[in-house]
């Protein structure tokens, strides 16, 4: 692996985080600065903490990194609960992305178990 953007998990992470930036574009105004701003955060935690822990030394750095993206996956969650039950997004859009989360949760489980395998030092 040359790069953290070869990581699987960093990749599908990415995919995510598109779909919440595009998701959050079709918040009403009153949530540009409160749900949309957090939720975007949010999911740009996610693909950074795991490009740092790629990037540090120590496979336990990673691996606390990795806890950390983990958290914030977490996060985006909790806001997407937010939009489900105002309603903001539609159900189709709401179901896809929780599987993007579940794939990249997984992942990131596995990183935090096994962080050699994932960064390619086996």
């Amino acid at each position: 692996m040359k790069s953290f953007k070869d990581l699987e998990a960093w990749k599908k992470a990415r995919e995510l985080r598109k779909e919440i930036s595009s998701l959050s574009k079709s918040f009403p105004i009153e949530e540009k600065y409160k749900l949309s701003d957090q939720i975007v955060r949010a999911a740009r935690s996610v693909t950074a903490n795991i490009a740092e822990g790629y990037g540090r030394f120590h496979y336990q750095e990673n691996i606390q990194f990795c806890r950390i993206a983990r958290s914030s996956l977490t996060e985006v969650q909790d806001h997407l609960t937010v939009d489900w039950t105002r309603a903001i997004s539609t159900f189709k859009l709401k179901i896809g992305m929780t599987c993007k989360q579940k794939n990249v949760f997984e992942l990131l489980m596995v990183i935090s178990i096994n962080p050699l395998g994932e960064i390619g030092f086996v």
